[in-house]
């Protein structure tokens, strides 16, 4: 396993040096990305539609609480969202537009979909406020028509994480592994 500091937005070269298993910590932008911004983001026929760039990008599948502050916003909470409901989305966003990482939980089932551009983080359940504290500013909101968990807020983030490399460009799933060595050990004491 190897810690690794990056910078988003990434580069295909940060995306394939990730192997399943190995953490991350992130500084840089990311963006809250849920399923009514999915469904928005397909439904632009094109990437001038998007108020916000995808390129490159990572999205975390997040509805983070915020509060308006005197001309800003501060993020009180931002944990991760179940990632697998997103499934059919993601997999169009990414033959569409060149996200490079997505943050979540509880895993995917589009592994042969990222193979060689994107690779999936883990972020811990429950772990809200501390996502919030390395959280340093809202860039920008967009779609608030949305509602506040919904919209697409653009995040600052500094030594954001530990995420776990779930899913790499390789194409190893952490998920199906352990799903695989559950299946193995049930078997053995059935």
């Amino acid at each position: 396993m190897t810690t690794h500091h990056l910078s988003a937005p990434l580069t295909i070269s940060d995306v394939t040096r990730l192997r399943a298993g190995d953490l991350v910590y992130l500084n840089g932008t990311v963006m809250t990305v849920r399923d009514r911004a999915c469904n928005r983001i397909l439904g632009a026929s094109d990437a001038s539609e998007i108020p916000f760039d995808l390129e490159n990008a990572v999205i975390y599948h997040c509805g983070p609480i915020v509060r308006g502050t005197e001309g800003s916003w501060e993020v009180i909470a931002a944990g991760p969202t179940t990632s697998s409901r997103l499934n059919s989305q993601t997999t169009d966003i990414l033959d569409r537009f060149g996200v490079h990482a997505i943050i979540g939980k509880g895993g995917m089932s589009i592994t042969d979909t990222m193979r060689g551009r994107c690779a999936y983080l883990a972020y811990t359940g429950g772990c809200a406020a501390v996502a919030a504290d390395h959280i340093s500013a809202v860039r920008g909101v967009h779609w608030v028509d949305l509602g506040m968990a919904e919209a697409v807020w653009v995040l600052e983030v500094r030594d954001f994480g530990p995420l776990i490399v779930g899913i790499d460009a390789y194409g190893k799933n952490l998920f199906d592994e352990v799903q695989r060595r559950a299946e193995r050990r049930l078997l053995a004491v059935v």
